[in-house]
Formats: C-alpha cells, sequence, structure tokens
C-alpha cells in the first residue's frame, strides 16, 4: 500500500503536469525580445532620435510624437521609453523559470538556490562597481559627472566621499533584487502563492504610498519630493542619488518591481509547462496581457502611472504591454517560425548584460569611432551632405559597431552571464 504526501503551498517547483519531454527547454522569442528591449538603450534610441529631430524642430506631428517617446516622462505619464527597464524586470523573471528548473532538475534545489544567492550577489556588486565603485569613486569623479554640483570637499574622509559617490540603488541592483528575490520565492512557492504574493507587493505599496503621508507634509501627495518614497530615500539611503534627494530605484519602491517580476516568472511557468500547447500560450499571454494594460490604467486614476516611483499601477501596465509583446514575438519567433529578421536582436538577447555595461561604459568611444568612419564636421562628406544626414549616419553606425561586437561573441559562443 502506497501513501501519497499532502501537497502544500511549499512545494517547490518546478511542478510538471506535462511531461518532461512536454517542456519547452529555451525560446528564441524570448532571447528576441530582450535584445529589442536593450537594442533601445545601446543606441536605438539615438537613431531615431537623429531622424526625427530636425523635422520635430519644423513641428512634424509624427517627429514630435517620436522625440517624446523616446524620452523618459518628467513625472506622471508614460511614454515607450518608460517601458524598457520594466519589461527587462519582467524578462528577468520568465528568464528565470527555464534556468532554474534546469538547475533544480540537474542538481537539486539546494544547488539552484546557492546559484539564486551568488548570482544575485554578483550583479549586486557589478552594479555598484558599475555606478560609482571602486574605479570612479575616489575624488568624486562619478557625482561630478553626473551632478555638476556636486562637490567633494563638503564630506570630510576619504571613506565619506567615496560612500557619497557610489549608487547603492541603480539599475543593476535592483535587477540585482528583484532576480535574487524572485529566483528564491520560485524555489519554494507555487505559481499560484507566487501570484498572491506578487499582488500583495503591489497592495501594499499602493496601501504604503496613498495612506502614509512624507513627515512635514500636511496631506498626502504622489508629487516629487512630497510623496512617503522620495522621504525615505532621502533620509535612508545612502549614497549619491540620481535625481539628487531621491532615486527611481530607490528602496520601497523596489516592492512593486519585485511584484513586476513575479509576474514575469508566472508567464515564464505558462510557456516551460507548454500545458496549453503553442496557440493557447499566446492567446493567454496577449488576452492577459491586455487585462493588465487596462487594469493598469484603471488603478491610474487613483494612483498614477508614475515611473520614477515605480507605482503598482505603473506596474500593471508595464507588465502587460510586455505580456502581450512576449506572445507577440513568441507567435512569430517560436510558433511561426519567422526568424530571420529577428537575429540581430537574439544576438544582442544573448549578451544584454554585457552589451549594457560596454556601450554606457564606452558610448563616447562607439560616437568617436563612427565620427571617424563617417567622417566629421570638418570632412569631406560634411561639405556633400546635409548635417542632419551625417548625424543619422553617425548614430546608425554606432549602432552597428555594436551590433558587430554582439554578432562575434553569438557566432563565436561567448556568452558572459553572472
Amino acid at each position: 500500500m502506497t501513501t501519497t504526501a499532502p501537497t502544500s503551498e511549499m512545494t517547490p517547483a518546478p511542478i510538471e503536469p506535462q511531461p518532461k519531454a512536454m517542456r519547452v527547454a529555451r525560446l528564441v522569442s524570448l532571447d528576441a525580445l530582450r535584445g529589442f528591449d536593450m537594442f533601445w538603450i545601446i543606441g536605438g534610441e539615438e537613431v531615431v532620435r537623429a531622424i526625427a529631430e530636425p523635422y520635430a524642430k519644423e513641428h512634424h506631428r509624427w517627429a514630435e510624437i517620436a522625440m517624446k517617446q523616446i524620452d523618459h516622462t518628467p513625472w506622471a505619464g508614460f511614454t515607450f521609453y518608460d517601458l524598457i527597464f520594466p519589461m527587462f524586470v519582467f524578462i528577468v523573471g520568465v528568464s528565470l523559470v527555464f534556468s532554474l528548473n534546469k538547475a533544480i532538475d540537474t542538481r537539486g534545489k539546494a544547488a539552484a538556490v546557492r546559484r539564486v544567492i551568488i548570482r544575485g550577489i554578483v550583479l549586486y556588486l557589478l552594479g555598484l562597481i558599475f555606478y560609482g565603485g571602486l574605479s570612479w569613486s575616489f575624488g568624486g569623479i562619478y557625482a561630478q559627472h553626473k551632478n555638476p554640483t556636486f562637490d567633494p570637499s563638503n564630506y570630510h574622509t576619504a571613506f565619506s566621499r567615496v560612500i557619497a559617490d557610489i549608487r547603492f540603488m541603480g539599475v543593476l541592483q535592483r535587477i540585482a533584487i528583484c532576480y535574487t528575490v524572485s529566483g528564491l520565492l520560485f524555489c519554494f512557492f507555487k505559481p499560484r502563492t507566487l501570484l498572491y504574493i506578487a499582488a500583495s507587493l503591489l497592495v501594499i505599496y499602493w496601501g504604503l504610498m496613498t495612506f502614509v503621508r512624507a513627515p512635514g507634509q500636511d496631506h498626502r501627495s504622489f508629487d516629487e519630493h512630497k510623496n512617503i518614497a522620495n522621504w525615505i530615500d532621502a533620509h535612508y539611503l545612502p549614497g549619491y542619488k540620481w535625481d539628487g534627494r531621491h532615486d527611481p530605484e530607490g528602496l520601497l519602491s523596489t516592492i512593486p518591481a519585485v511584484g513586476g517580476c513575479l509576474l514575469g516568472v508566472l508567464a515564464g511557468v505558462l510557456l516551460f509547462r507548454n500545458k496549453y500547447g503553442p496557440w493557447g500560450n499566446v492567446l493567454i499571454l496577449i488576452v492577459g496581457g491586455a487585462i493588465l494594460i487596462g487594469a493598469g490604467y484603471a488603478w491610474g486614476f487613483q494612483f498614477p502611472v508614475i515611473k520614477k516611483l515605480w507605482t503598482s499601477s505603473f506596474v500593471l501596465l508595464t507588465t502587460g504591454i510586455s505580456a502581450v509583446l512576449l506572445g507577440l514575438f513568441y507567435l512569430v519567433v517560436d510558433v511561426i517560425k519567422f526568424r530571420i529578421w529577428a537575429a540581430p536582436f537574439v544576438w544582442i538577447g544573448m549578451n544584454a548584460i554585457t552589451l549594457y555595461l560596454v556601450w554606457n561604459l564606452f558610448e563616447d568611444g562607439f560616437r568617436k569611432i563612427s565620427a571617424a568612419l563617417v567622417g566629421g564636421p570638418d570632412s569631406e562628406l560634411a561639405h556633400h551632405i546635409p548635417k542632419d544626414d551625417l548625424a543619422i549616419a553617425q548614430a546608425v553606425v554606432a549602432v552597428l559597431l555594436i551590433l558587430t561586437l554582439a554578432r562575434f561573441l553569438y557566432k563565436r559562443q561567448i556568452f558572459l552571464r553572472v
């Protein structure tokens, strides 16, 4: 006589409603979407800007719209460029399902947990170094570059100057935290529980922002400098802060960011299990994404869509758009298998973090090489083509240079992952 142990919400992932043969080992569409997302950071935005800016000056409507969409919203509202980072966090959630399921299957849950913790620590430390740590901190070089009003003489010791110059909560650090928390939760809880946790995080953040007023304020406010998230950053977040007294990747706003990553985990579970088949996956992603978009806009009437606060409405909106795009990429690339157009995005997507670091560290170098290849304002070519066309050519060549690097790494199977 055999007995079956009762299940519980603490049953470790993965759960296998389908045989292992039915699982999806890897999605080309996921790499393509990650590359599409990163493309806009490593030069795509500059190409659009170079094309649209001359027309925007002449008040062409399409150009004005394009210029607005490739820049962040100053505060409340939403543009295409506001989607880039939260979509990457969503993709992190989707991706970790595939990598951790493989680790759990081959080496066990304990090894998967160690992997999550080690990778999270490495990525966070990399963020500290990249955003003002070790190589840039001394003398306030980083802070002076980002904030000309920064005065290192205000800090009495070398150590305090180093601390003041390090950005403790930046893009890479937020990715590290979201990956670590989501990865650990995935290792221990069922998808249904992960959904409850994600929803709870969004509701808790809404409650804090809605009902807790910042000290010194007469009433609750979502305005810049007047909300509780900005107040916590100003008083408890050490080091350099991107917006002066607070940071768009600050302490309190990390709560909903983790929620968005967990929603990505749920999308990853859907695709990994493949329980509903390819067309069912597409339908669930697109319809589910559309519902989240509507919910985000509706919630935004009370809790405005604000990227710099990562409001819960912002998370629902961006997660919904990300899910729809994932569904479309999955349909075209992995279901219909029309892939030739996506090759450059796959090159980028396979080394997204590496290319992000390379572009941000050597952006001026790419521009200088591009200018040398195309010709600067005093070159012979500049005398034969309009200035605006020259700017477009330089932006395009800079992107082609980073794409060449991405293809080189891809073709030689060099994938630098933390």
